[in-house]
Parts: structure tokens; sequence; C-alpha cells
């Protein structure tokens, strides 16, 4: 079997799979990618078991076909090296020798069956679900959510995206138990509602693989394995077995205090106050008063505190409540308006925080808090 390819075309395909590929693999050939050659196909696959990611690529110059697994480590040291410039790929399928011919050289590798490598899952359509979705629709669904994902041995179905469809919208939400995430897409239509929980690892995977390109992305799932194709891509993952809490139970609904802050200047002040926060705490408190907003912390341990004012528009009674400055800020960061809304019931519920304005009205984005609480004070 022998094919000539582009070394930057495989250069790039092979690292946008590469990651995918675990230090502590259980089985020796999955620090391998398996080459599989059909035609003037090239389908390369790397994987974890948990997470496979597929590229393919088309070959113009190509004699035989089959299956090799290859080093991937010592292929990408190789390929990473190289100008621009045609590699032939020479592959003994009964030696598994490999011959990398270049304008100036020759490197000889020793390959693996490729029939020895994990056989893929198949999507069960009649289990399953199909759907096509917009690529920024994931992506910013991944990227509002992601963050507020778990690390609970405990109860995993908290370590990943609870992705919900329905005939009306698309929700992903992510909870760690003291933050929640919950983002709604208006603009997506289907007949049957399903919902699945993407783990943590696939959804870092996909959302590396949606910035590199704005194609629609064919998302097919059943009750096991979701699998996103992507242009020539492919990410197949299995998913998180259980059943997701029930998060709109700690969404309250009656919160008569209303504050809207510019985000900036608020992240800005917490960094600075955060400062002074106990360590082990990292408690900042917020008092709101008529159109004042007071940020405090101090570390009694070490007698330092801090405290900054900042302008706000406030609607309902004066209130102290206390945050996790870090989860605070988490939020906070992963809201791109100009201003934020914080709605507020009292210090010991949680507290919802939005943005002010929606550029898109096809979402919505609600993020919570859970309050810390305050018997220190400054």
């Amino acid at each position: 079997m022998n094919f000539v390819i582009s070394s930057s075309e495989l250069f790039a395909h092979l690292q946008s799979i590469k990651q995918v590929i675990s230090s502590k693999n259980s089985l020796p050939i999955l620090d391998n990618f398996l080459f599989n050659v059909d035609g003037k196909n090239l389908k390369v696959t790397a994987s974890d078991l948990e997470s496979t990611l597929i590229t393919g690529l088309e070959l113009s110059n190509v004699e035989g076909e089959g299956v090799i697994a290859i080093e991937a480590k010592r292929l990408l040291d190789i390929l990473k090296e190289f100008a621009e410039q045609p590699l032939t790929f020479n592959i003994n399928t009964e030696t598994f020798n490999v011959d990398v011919l270049s304008q100036n050289g020759k490197f000889s590798l020793i390959g693996q069956d490729g029939n020895d490598f994990p056989k893929l899952p198949t999507f069960k359509k009649a289990k399953g679900s199909e759907i096509t979705l917009k690529a920024d629709l994931v992506l910013n669904g991944i990227n509002k959510t992601l963050f507020a994902t778990a690390d609970d041995e405990l109860r995993p179905v908290m370590n990943g995206v609870f992705i919900e469809i329905s005939a009306e919208e698309m929700r992903f939400v992510a909870s760690d138990a003291h933050k929640l995430v919950r983002y709604k897409r208006f603009d997506v239509k289907t007949d049957v509602a399903s919902s699945f929980i993407l783990p943590k690892k696939p959804a870092s995977l996909l959302k590396n693989l949606l910035i590199k390109g704005t194609n629609d992305i064919v998302l097919e799932f059943d009750d096991k394995n979701a699998f996103f194709t992507i242009g020539t891509n492919k990410l197949i993952c299995r998913l998180v077995d259980g059943n997701y809490p029930a998060y709109n139970s700690v969404i309250p609904v009656d919160n008569p205090n209303k504050l809207t802050v510019d985000r900036v200047e608020l992240i800005n002040s917490l960094k600075r106050v955060s400062v002074f926060s106990n360590q082990a705490t990292n408690l900042v408190r917020l008092q709101i008063t008529g159109n004042q907003l007071t940020i405090s912390a101090q570390d009694i341990d070490f007698a330092i505190s801090a405290v900054e004012r900042i302008s706000c528009n406030f609607e309902g009674d004066t209130m102290e409540i206390g945050f996790k400055s870090v989860f605070l800020m988490e939020i906070l960061l992963n809201i791109s308006a100009n201003e934020v809304r914080f709605e507020l019931s009292d210090p010991t519920r949680a507290g919802i925080i939005l943005p002010s304005e929606v550029d898109n009205k096809d979402e919505e984005v609600l993020m919570l808090l859970m309050p810390m609480m305050l018997n220190e004070s400054i």
C-alpha cells in the first residue's frame, strides 16, 4: 500500500485529532493513529476508548488499500519538522514496515496491525435520533456551559453537559452544585424530544473542532453513544449513563431585588478586592443600597481587608449577600454583555445572573450562583 500526501495537510489533520489520545492508555495500540486507505480516501482515527476522533483526507496518488496503526507521537514529531512538500508512504501490510520518503531522505517506522485497533461503536438508528445543527449554536452552548461542569467521582452525571432537545428549543445545562448555567436556543426544530449527557472531555474536543470550521453539524445519538459529523471530521463518544438532576427546581422564580451593573467594572473590582479575602473561602461581600454596590473582603487571620464602591442601578430593598469570588468571576467572564443583571431574593437563596441585553433573540442565558454565609463584618 503506497500513497503520496502533502506534509502540511497531513500534519494539520493529525493535529486536529491527536488531543483525544490519552497519556495513560489501557491498550498500547491506542498510542497509535489508525490509517485506513479505501480507494482514494484516507481516514485517520485516534481514540481513548471513551472518545474517538476521525479525520478524512482525499488522496490523488494511491496504490492498494488496507489498515495500519502508526505511532502517533513519533509521526507527529517527524511531520512538524518538514517544510511543505509531498511525502510518499510505502507500507507493507504484512510486515507492518512503514517508509516515509521525503525530498531528501527516508524515515522507517514499524507499525502495528490495524485490525487490532478497537472496533468503533455504530449508531443504533432504531434507538436514536438524528438532527442537523448550526455549528455556532453548538459552539456557543458548549462555551457557555463547559466551565460549570463538576469533577465529582460520586456523581458522574454532573461531570458533563446535559443537552435537551424539544420541538420548541434546545438546552445546554451544566452545574457543579455551586453554580449552574442554562443556555437555551429557540432556532432548533425537531419532532422528537430527547436528551443526553455529553462528558466533559468530548465536549472540549468538540469545541476545538468547531473553532476550526463553520460547517453545519450532523448529530446522531442513541442510548449509549453520540456521533458528531463536522465536514471531514467525526467525533464519537460514550455518553454518561444516568439521569440528570431536576435543575429547574433550584432556580428561584420570585426575585424582587434587581441589580444592574457594568460587567467589566465589577470583574476588575472583584480581582482587586478578592486578593484580601480568606484563602480558604474566597468570600466577598456585596452590599447593595440605592445606586451603590459596595464590594468587600477580609482575612481576619492576617488582619487585612479591602473595600471598593462602584455605581449601579438597583431596584429593591437594601441587602447584603456573600459569594465565592472565584465562582462569581468565572460566571461574569462567561457572559459577553456590557452590563449584567443580578436577580436576588434574600442572602440565603441562589442569585440569578443574566446579561442585561441580548444580541441574539434566539438565545437565552441564565447563570445561577449559590451564596455563602456571612458571619464576618468589615
